[in-house]
């Protein structure tokens, strides 16, 4: 059986998932930018938002990784 979660897969939802809402910026980059700034006022919501955001693009690096090391 052929794994799941390829790049092939993965690459897709990130652009989608990973990256919406689009205007006016990517959420991700919007995120990101709060938690190296400090954080300041990020409630449990905000946290919960940024794995969500985050997971797919995470998914996407160690899928890179482990295809890798099977080389």
């Amino acid at each position: 059986m052929k794994q799941l979660l390829t790049w092939q897969t993965l690459l897709p939802i990130c652009l989608t998932l990973g990256l919406a809402p689009f205007y006016p910026e990517p959420h991700i980059i919007g995120k990101i930018r709060w938690v190296a700034g400090g954080a300041v006022g990020m409630g449990y919501m905000d946290w919960f938002d940024l794995l969500l955001h985050g997971l797919p693009w995470a998914l996407l690096v160690a899928s890179f990784f482990i295809n890798k090391k099977k080389e």
